[in-house]
């Protein structure tokens, strides 16, 4: 689900600002009304495909953005340069084109979704730079998403409450569950909408209640590693997993009405079940009710600083995601491996849906440099890939670049 070219771009707002002047005559025209919105990447800490079935999740929005610079405009049509690679897309709000055109599909998606929900849109010309890496499982969709929403809200339309901005996570997730045709949860939309500095989310995907969880990084720090193995998901993949799921809650439900989703499963009612599970649904229902008690596991560690029961626990959850729900990856498993055994390293597990991408890793501050130098001399020693390690700071969400 990363809709982007992925070369990294000039995130710095001037420079952005120039570069729409230089490719729209009309934001020359109006400099004053020109506006820079970004929206974040995010890194889900633990909780991996927990969020489409009602389960727990804890993602972090990070500092790595998309951004966009541009002028309104009322002729009601949307117009996208890439910078990363010059490309023009364009449509018309009242005409939306059927998907399929990449990442332009994201922003009409959007643009549709907002209509349906009452959101009045407008009209623009804009130029866009991204530092998400591209196909690293970081989530760009979803900062698209959110970016896009941004742009296409007249500024008194803009969320300013936390309701507000849990309603447009909802629509964005609508425009890619039902205009893209990826059945994703919440929890990337979440997370790019409602980002806290300094913080991870832990958001019940069932009430949708959600609280900050101050994250202990004094000395410690988060760190992703790009395994530079681009995600091999086809939404076909991601959605076979989430109908597995939905498979496992029908047969359980069939002998325990009150079970609505994977959420109100516990170990011994999955046990009780067995006979009614083939053996591959089975181990996907094993991972989801297993990772939603790690997820609030996790969330005590993190608070009482045991960082030691954070490494445990992410060890569990990406030899769950590897065994039981099979969204690893050969260079998924050889950058936790080698994570393991690099100095510093306190936690290691793959992140994001799976089939390629990142992983994330909780390193000591005070050894970043030598953890990030083992790792990438033994991921390249084991892959052949030259991987990327990059420190993230936890980020607010989506909106106005001032």
């Amino acid at each position: 689900m990363t809709p982007l070219p992925g070369a990294e771009g000039d995130l710095d707002p001037t420079a952005l600002r120039e570069r729409l002047i230089a490719r729209y005559p009309i934001a020359a025209e109006a400099p004053e009304t020109i506006e820079v919105v970004r929206g974040p990447g995010r890194v889900n800490l633990i909780g991996e495909h927990t969020d489409y079935n009602e389960g727990f999740v804890l993602p972090v929005a990070i500092d790595r953005w998309i951004m966009m610079a541009l002028v309104p405009t009322d002729d009601r049509v949307v117009e996208l340069t890439l910078l990363a690679d010059g490309t023009t897309s364009r449509f018309e709000l009242d005409a939306l084109p059927r998907p399929g055109r990449g990442s332009i599909d994201y922003v009409a998606g959007v643009a549709w979704s907002l209509s349906e929900s009452g959101w009045p849109v407008r009209g623009f010309r804009a130029v866009l730079a991204s530092n998400l890496p591209m196909s690293a499982g970081l989530s760009s969709s979803a900062a698209l998403e959110l970016a896009s929403a941004w742009a296409l809200l007249d500024a008194d339309r803009r969320p300013d409450t936390d309701q507000d901005r849990m309603e447009l996570a909802r629509i964005a997730q609508r425009a890619e569950n039902d205009f893209v045709g990826v059945r994703c949860g919440l929890m990337d939309q979440f997370a790019s909408s409602l980002g806290r500095p300094g913080a991870a989310m832990l958001l019940d995907c069932r009430s949708l209640d959600y609280r900050a969880v101050t994250l202990p990084l004094e000395e410690h720090a988060l760190v992703v590693c790009d395994s530079a193995s681009p995600r091999r998901l086809a939404a076909s993949q991601y959605n076979a997993r989430r109908e597995q799921c939905e498979r496992a809650t029908r047969l359980i439900r069939s002998r325990r009405p009150s079970v609505k989703s994977l959420r109100d499963v516990d170990s011994a009612t999955l046990a009780e079940s067995a006979d009614l599970l083939d053996d591959e649904t089975m181990r996907r229902a094993q991972h989801v009710v297993s990772e939603n008690q790690r997820v609030l596991d996790c969330v005590d560690a993190l608070e009482r600083g045991d960082m030691e029961a954070v490494g445990r626990l992410f060890a569990a959850s990406h030899a769950s995601l590897r065994d039981l729900y099979e969204v690893s990856s050969p260079e998924l498993d050889a950058l936790v491996e080698a994570a393991t055994a690099a100095p510093g390293g306190v936690a290691a597990r793959m992140t994001g849906a799976g089939f390629g991408g990142c992983t994330i890793n909780v390193v000591e501050r005070n050894r970043v440099d030598d953890f990030a130098e083992s790792v990438t001399l033994s991921y390249r020693r084991a892959t052949g890939l030259t991987g990327r390690v990059m420190v993230v700071n936890p980020s607010a969400g989506a909106g106005v670049v001032e």
